[in-house]
Parts: structure tokens; sequence; C-alpha cells
């Protein structure tokens, strides 16, 4: 009998959860080297197959009907950003798969970002302003002291006057970024089994832009808010009938 309210608050959720998705998309749509993600949601008896089958992936149908959606995942699209001149002698763009990697500033944790907005601290280090030390190849800290630069496209770093090597931006890849890497509280990533890249590509006085399109995003939010208010108008509708049922079919009776 109250089987639509099932529906009803399952669709509900579904996109209000791709709100908040979406909504973090457009908020970064600025943000160098963001990547966008996107919601997925199963019904629950898939969730409840993948839980109870077996090694042989042979399921036990433990119902016929399903009348609600479950949070499945949230996909990261690592599609490539577009490159975009700064003119900054601290900005850097990777092109290709890799991630630039930042120690945090207490030295206990590393984080990965696409984002290549560096700047210098105070004793001269390569850092992320907020985040901490960007690292060479090696995993070791890099100590510039200056931001008078020629980099190479491998991501070599040369004093402009003296032609002296200061150190090489490190790039690090991932065998399989979709298992081995998750959002951390700051908007990077974290994992575990990152290796240097060999020889990387990377354009110097560049930052790769977001790959969230504006106007794609615009018109998924407004479609998830349409979608939102039509459940709740209906869930609306939905408890004045089966209010009436329960009263009226009664007294008919």
């Amino acid at each position: 009998m109250f089987k639509g309210f099932y529906n009803l608050t399952s669709g509900m959720y579904t996109q209000q959860q791709n709100l908040n998705v979406v909504g973090n998309n457009l908020v970064n749509v600025s943000t160098a080297g963001f990547k966008q993600s996107r919601y997925t949601a199963s019904t629950f008896d898939d969730v409840m197959y993948s839980r109870v089958g077996n090694v042989e992936k042979i399921y036990t149908d433990i119902g016929r009907q399903s009348y609600i959606r479950a949070n499945s995942d949230i996909y990261v699209d690592w599609s490539q950003g577009v490159p975009e001149p700064t003119n900054i002698p601290l900005d850097f763009a990777i092109m290709g798969d890799g991630f630039f990697a930042i120690q945090d500033l207490e030295g206990d944790g590393i984080s990965y970002t696409r984002s290549g907005s560096f700047s210098l601290d105070d004793d001269g280090y390569l850092c992320f302003p907020g985040m901490g030390y960007v690292l060479d190849p090696e995993g070791q800290r890099i100590q510039l002291r200056t931001d008078k630069l020629n980099v190479d496209k491998n991501g070599n770093m040369f004093h402009k006057d003296t032609g002296a090597y200061l150190g090489t931006v490190g790039v690090y890849e991932f065998e399989n970024v979709e298992e081995q890497l998750e959002h951390n509280g700051a908007g990077f990533f974290t994992g575990e089994g990152a290796q240097a890249v060999e020889a990387p590509y990377v354009l110097w006085k560049y930052l790769e832009r977001s790959n969230s399109d504006m106007i794609q995003q615009m018109t998924e939010m407004l479609t998830c808010q349409r979608a939102l208010q039509s459940c709740a108008t209906v869930t609306k509708m939905y408890d004045e009938v089966m209010g009436h049922s329960s009263s009226d079919v009664g007294r008919m009776g």
C-alpha cells in the first residue's frame, strides 16, 4: 500500500546526492587541476546481491522487487584539462597521466594533485601554499631559493642566469587511479603505490584548467533540482491519497 513512498524517498535522496556532487563540480570550475566527479546509484537489491554472492558470483535472489536506490559510488573523470598559460615562473602543468606529490607540513603524509600552482616558502622550498612541500622524483623536498628559472619539458629546473641545476619537479603515477586514489578533505587525493614517471611531459608557466564545464554542470544542476522538486510534490500528493484511502474507504465499507 505504501510502496510509493519508498520510490519517492529514494528519488529525493538520489537527486540530493547528485546535487551535492554537481555543486562541488560547479564550485571548482576555476580550480586549477580539478577533476569533476559523477554520482551513480543502483537499486538496493543489486547492492544486496553484491554482498551475498559467492566467489563464483552466483547470487541468491532475495526478493522480486526493489523499491529504493542505494549509493553506488562517486566516479572521478580523469580526462585532461586544457593547459592555460599564466607566465608565472612557479606554475606547472602535467600533460598526460600523473600527479604532483605534496608532503604535508609535518612530513607525515603525502597528497597528490594535478594543480601546479606553487610558490616558495621562507626557506626557499617549493611548496603548495597551505598544504606542504612539492617533492622531486626521489621523494625529497626541492629547495630552489629563487624563482629565476628555466624549466625543460621533463620538469628539470635550472637557474636562469647561471644555468645551474636546481632540482626536478616530481610527477607520480598509479597503476589504477580508480582503486588506489581517493579524495581527502582538502580536495587533493591520497593513496598508496605511487611510482615516479621517468620522462614526464611538464609545461612550464602553465596551469591545467578544471575539466568541469560550467554550462554542463549548470544544466545538470537544474535537471536535478526539478527532479527533486517533482519527487517532493508527488510525495505530498501520494500522502494525501493514502490519507483518503485509510479514512474514506473505511467509512464506505
